[in-house]
């Protein structure tokens, strides 16, 4: 055994890829573990390997007492002198343990150590790769579908595509081929987790880099990207290469490569977006094809006021908001849509209503308006300090004038609110069946 244990410590160190003192460190281990649970849990062990003979020695170690009174850890005098001649009371003696049990409990021991070792070892090289492939697409074979999750076969390891992660009403079956994501890859008990998806933003950017050299080259980038996974999708693009054009570039020749990626997402629509480093002009962009007439931009809440011609309202908000919900996610602003008509309404009702306030004059007013306060409720809820600056007023005179718009307010709201126009109630009832839409302001 002992020759053959050295040799299989060397070879399962050799060919698996495991550090031989961690081996001989965890067997050292395990065996004192095996030896305890044979003899008892309270031994007082000390197991080591042998380099020169290639063997486990154990010694179980005992205090020299007069008078014995726990046996796992004492030996009488008598006893402790056969063992060495010039034994004490009160010095502690180690009893080598018999070969031949050892031997038993060493064989057995090996092999659980070693087994497990291998596994270990095989789980960390499987997550150490998946874990450097993070971000990525790997291909698969699905093995089977368990509660609405489908196990992957991606190689060495199975992944989870989890139901969330799933395009919806995409089907797969065992045995078919599946491109995924690498979203996460986690160290559980049974070994590496590797959780795929196939609606993550990235997961598109990723199919947009296996099909345009442009942008695995680095002259076309993706700046951003925004999904209803299935339905409709944006993303963001920039060239370094002022020849080349960004957009062109992802849909290709008859916009093959395009709808490659349209193919590999099962119908989704994709809609390429030049970005801007204005972002008045990104979210023009973004909001295509729907024709803009301005935008008002507010900088510190990063919201933006979009106004566009009334047939173009519903083509700028999109069906249940979808257009206007994916360009204020690709661009990152708050995008509040309003139609021409509606927006020359608010603007003379809201500049009107800050006529209304006794102490402020029309030159004011139209100092307010210029600077994005255009009712009362915006200037009862500007900040004191933006007031002043804007009027050059002083505090206790805009308290006054605050006073009033109050009293104005509290009276508008006990009148009856006037009626809808048939575009705001056809905007509105498209907003509300969507509550993930950013209201218009």
């Amino acid at each position: 055994m002992a020759s053959e244990l050295k040799r299989l410590i060397e070879q399962v160190s050799r060919e698996k890829g495991i550090d031989r003192q961690t081996l001989i460190q965890t067997l050292e281990e395990a065996i004192k573990s095996a030896i305890r649970k044979k003899f008892g849990a309270k031994l007082d062990l000390d197991v080591t390997f042998n380099e020169e003979y290639g063997e486990i020695e154990a010694f179980q170690f005992k205090e020299v007492v007069e008078e014995v009174s726990d046996p796992d850890k004492q030996v009488v005098l008598a006893e402790a002198l056969k063992l060495d001649g010039e034994s004490e009371i009160g010095d502690e003696l180690g009893i080598k343990m018999d070969t031949e049990t050892l031997g038993r409990i060493a064989a057995q021991s090996a092999k659980q150590v070693i087994i497990q070792k291998m596994k270990d070892a095989e789980r960390e090289v499987v997550y150490d790769e998946f874990k450097s492939r993070k971000g990525e697409i790997v291909n698969g074979i699905v093995q089977r579908v368990d509660k609405g999750a489908i196990l992957v076969n991606v190689g060495q390891a199975e992944a989870i595509l989890p139901q969330k992660e799933q395009i919806p009403r995409e089907v797969f079956r065992q045995g078919d081929r599946i491109r995924s994501y690498v979203f996460d890859v986690k160290k559980i008990s049974k070994g590496p987790q590797i959780v795929l998806s196939r609606t993550h933003p990235n997961f598109l950017i990723q199919l947009f880099h296996s099909e345009v050299p442009e942008i695995s080259e680095g002259i076309v980038s993706i700046i951003s990207a925004a999904r209803e996974p299935g339905s409709r999708a944006k993303i963001a693009v920039i060239s370094k290469d002022s020849d080349v054009d960004p957009v062109g570039a992802c849909v290709g020749m008859k916009g093959t490569r395009v709808q490659n990626v349209v193919q590999e997402l099962r119908g989704e629509k994709i809609d390429i977006i030049p970005w801007n480093m204005d972002p008045a002009k990104f979210v023009v962009n973004a909001l295509a094809p729907a024709i803009i007439s301005k935008v008002i931009v507010d900088q510190t809440n990063r919201n933006m006021e979009v106004i566009v011609p009334d047939d173009q309202l519903s083509l700028a908000i999109g069906k249940r908001g979808q257009n206007v919900r994916l360009a204020s996610k690709l661009t990152n602003w708050r995008i509040d849509v309003k139609s021409e008509s509606r927006y020359e309404r608010q603007k003379q009702v809201g500049y009107q209503s800050l006529l209304q306030i006794p102490s402020l004059s029309s030159e004011l007013a139209d100092r307010l308006y210029e600077s994005g306060i255009g009712s009362l409720e915006e200037f009862l809820e500007a900040a004191m300090v933006e007031l002043e600056d804007t009027t050059r007023l002083s505090a206790s005179t805009l308290e006054i004038m605050r006073t009033e718009a109050r009293i104005l307010l509290q009276k508008d709201e006990e009148e009856p609110a006037p009626e809808a126009s048939p575009e705001e109630a056809q905007s509105q009832q498209e907003m509300e069946t969507d509550p993930d839409h950013v209201q218009e302001g």
